[in-house]
């Protein structure tokens, strides 16, 4: 995040962890003559990500069964998804998203844009190897067809993960600027290319000196520009990556206030977002939801969420409650 804020999540990992007696506690809940959703909550939501990695051993170890597949049995719809997607690394997280983004009916393209857009180099190698590992596929050839044209050039290009990290040139700046300006205005094929090769390669610091060079030759914020000139999925995906570079927080917070009030809870978008961002900066997110759209992010999900999928998704909000 640039002007040095600090970001940060609302899961940690919790204190006197003992993954033993968690592991038996769950196959209490899972295994009794009705599913302790309220004990799933209390320990799932309450762990890190390597802490649950963990409790899934032990688990194993203790009844020779899959906690992931228990899961799958005991419960179902939102809620469900909810407790298994906690279970999974990070990683592997996004590849399952990314794969039944694709291997749905349709093409989830929110999905692809959200993820693709907003994670670094590092990630994106780590998620494209669980792909492989996991569906036994590879991410960048499944990427390919089942997309088309510049949007797809631009997912090919970011799903490579060759960013620069940290590298920042100001004289550079200036002249990406002005390819951008010029992408802006003469919108062929070529220019696309440019624009996709400058906004996927560059570094975060270096595309901030060029977002502001931007703004002076041009008078105009580079998203409101592309809005301009663009459309369908590759302007989205552009301006989500534009967005992720000027705050990455405010773009996650703009994605669920959409998914929220835009689509009638878009529980999947709802969902891969709070999992996703909880041990990175998903506090920070739910300060910029409230900064942005007057409402906590917490008062939103409690007017349009119910039961115990309601409750779990409070869990992963928590953190401060000063804004609830």
């Amino acid at each position: 995040m640039f002007g040095g804020e600090y970001v940060q999540g609302t899961i940690f990992p919790a204190p006197n962890f003992n993954p033993v007696m968690d592991a038996q506690m769950l196959g209490g809940a899972l295994q009794g003559f009705e599913c302790d959703k309220d004990m799933l909550i209390d320990i799932l939501t309450q762990r890190s990500n390597a802490q649950r990695q963990m409790i899934a051993e032990a688990y194993q170890s203790m009844y020779g069964r899959n906690l992931v597949g228990d899961l799958k049995e005991q419960l179902s719809s939102h809620f469900k998804d909810v407790m298994v997607g906690l279970m999974y690394p990070p990683p592997l997280y996004d590849a399952h998203e990314l794969w039944h983004a694709m291997k749905g009916a349709g093409t989830d393209e929110n999905c692809l844009i959200e993820i693709l857009a907003s994670r670094t180099s590092g990630e994106i190698f780590q998620l494209r190897e669980a792909y492989c590992l996991q569906y036994s596929s590879n991410l960048q050839e499944d990427i390919y067809s089942e997309t088309s044209g510049h949007f797809r050039d631009t997912l090919m290009n970011l799903v490579q993960g060759t960013r620069e990290e940290g590298y920042e040139n100001p004289a550079m700046a200036a002249q990406d600027a002005m390819v951008l300006w010029e992408a802006c205005q003469q919108r062929t094929g070529e220019h696309k290319t440019l624009l996709q090769m400058i906004l996927c390669n560059k570094s975060y610091p270096q595309l901030w000196l060029v977002f502001q060079e931007f703004q002076t030759i041009s008078g105009q914020d580079l998203v409101d520009a592309i809005n301009d000139c663009y459309d369908g999925y590759f302007q989205e995906l552009i301006v989500a990556i534009v967005r992720c570079v000027q705050d990455k927080a405010s773009y996650f917070a703009y994605k669920l206030y959409n998914a929220i009030h835009d689509f009638g809870f878009h529980n999947k978008t709802v969902i891969r977002i709070l999992i996703a961002r909880s041990e990175i900066d998903l506090l920070t997110i739910r300060k910029r939801y409230k900064e942005r759209y007057g409402k906590s992010l917490f008062h939103d999900i409690r007017n349009f969420a119910s039961g115990h999928y309601k409750k779990a998704l409070l869990a992963l909000c928590a953190g401060d409650m000063e804004d609830y």
